[in-house]
């Protein structure tokens, strides 16, 4: 049995039409067709349900698309793994991370870098259910999300800091020379939040609910940068965790405020794959990160209240 139909298979699943799967693999789609007609007469199978275009793979399909993919991650990683016998580490680590944890990502990266230059790091903004099918399928090395509230399955975890909520809203806020705020006065201005898809959001209207109110949020974004954006136009004010403002410190003409504590405290951790062998990147990422302390230095950098 070739690799490459596997690969095949496994593009065509993920793109959805067949040139596109073609090209993605740097063939022809005649090629691509021939390839994955080879694999199933090997096998004995139909595995796409084909008509004037791509309509689906059958059920038969679907099942040998799973192992396509782990022999394919495998087949990687054994790769990845003597290539670093031989040079050090090399390939991709691949992670998808949720938008509110992407301001402090370079604390991972850098010094995995640091230690292995020769992988090319990729960042994915995900949801967390993005992240847990990026795992099951094999696109993922590793994730960076909630541990706690709607946790992920099948994955090995290591707590990184525990998440604090922040008030940012423009310095002519009535509520700005406040030492902290409470959440039904931040639920009383003008917002601009995270889409409810995001588990951010339904933590945050959870926690709005725990104190009998509901934010109206008059815009909506599954971008951090577009909501970072409407913040700064000082028409509008949000709620974002504790690392925005160790990105960021507190912008000129804005003011972070200490949102008073509440129900919500939860975790923000690394998850990997629940399987042996790991890929070599996301076994190198784990024994990196043990050695840091994400929470110690973005606590450092946070203001102090006057």
């Amino acid at each position: 049995m070739l690799l490459r139909n596997l690969r095949y298979l496994a593009a065509l699943a993920r793109e959805g039409h067949f040139a596109r799967a073609a090209k993605a693999c740097a063939v022809t789609q005649p090629t691509l067709s021939a390839g994955i007609k080879q694999l199933e007469e090997e096998l004995g199978l139909l595995l796409v349900r084909r008509g004037q275009r791509f309509e689906g793979l059958t059920s038969e399909g679907e099942r040998m698309l799973g192992w396509a993919r782990r022999i394919l991650a495998d087949t990687e990683s054994l790769e990845q793994e003597a290539s670093e016998l031989r040079e050090g580490l090399v390939g991709r680590l691949r992670i998808g991370a949720i938008p509110v944890t992407l301001p402090m990502l370079a604390l991972l990266t850098s010094p995995f870098l640091a230690s292995h230059p020769q992988v090319t790091v990729a960042i994915l903004s995900l949801t967390s259910n993005e992240i847990q099918r990026g795992l099951d399928d094999f696109s993922l090395d590793a994730g960076v999300t909630y541990l706690d509230n709607e946790p992920l399955t099948h994955v090995r975890t290591m707590p990184l800091y525990r998440e604090r909520f922040y008030f940012f809203t423009p310095s002519g806020n009535p509520l700005a020379g406040r030492r902290t705020v409470r959440w039904e006065e931040v639920a009383a201005q003008p917002l601009c939040l995270l889409t409810p898809d995001m588990q951010n959001r339904r933590i945050l209207n959870a926690q709005f609910a725990v104190t009998g109110v509901a934010p109206h949020a008059s815009v909506e974004t599954n971008s951090v940068l577009t909501l970072w954006a409407h913040v700064r136009s000082g028409a509008w004010s949000t709620v974002l965790p504790h690392p925005f403002l160790f990105l960021f410190g507190e912008p000129e003409g804005m003011r972070a405020i200490p949102l008073e504590p509440g129900e919500h405290d939860y975790t923000i951790g690394l998850v990997v794959p629940d399987r042996d062998p790991l890929t070599p990147s996301a076994r190198e990422l784990l024994r990196i990160t043990e050695g840091l302390n994400v929470a110690g230095v973005m606590e450092a950098s946070l203001p102090r209240p006057a």
